[in-house]
């Protein structure tokens, strides 16, 4: 950290605030909303957003993309990546998006693997 003060704003320098707690409050409040409008999709449940776009139900992607969102400022200010230096930061995403991609590969072949059993008929699909 090259400065003792941290940066005092969000959302690219959209809004600004006079002190840290003002910013942990504002964040606080931020990743609250989104949070809410995640579990109220998730109980109402809208019939336009159950189409399907690339394989996936609309309301799935809008929760992943809230979800990735949330965890973008969880990292960026609560722990203080912002104010870090760009190797670090480039250290800490390109580990996470090699994890994530890593993951992926595995849940899809492990996955596309016990289709496959049960799709042969060697285990019933009956529980």
């Amino acid at each position: 950290m090259g400065q003792n003060s941290h940066k005092l704003e969000i959302f690219r320098g959209l809004v600004k605030f006079k002190s840290n707690v003002q910013k942990i409050w504002g964040v606080l409040i931020f990743l609250s909303i989104v949070t809410i409008i995640e579990v109220a999709l998730g109980i109402i449940k809208p019939e336009i957003l159950m189409n399907t776009f690339l394989s996936m139900k609309l309301i799935n992607w809008i929760f992943l993309i809230l979800t990735i969102i949330k965890a973008y400022y969880i990292t960026w200010d609560f722990m203080h990546m912002r104010d870090e230096s760009f190797s670090l930061q480039a250290s800490v995403v390109i580990t996470l998006i090699f994890l994530m991609a890593y993951l992926a590969f595995i849940l899809l072949v492990e996955g596309n693997y016990i289709y496959d059993v049960f799709f042969e008929g060697f285990v019933s699909w009956d529980f």
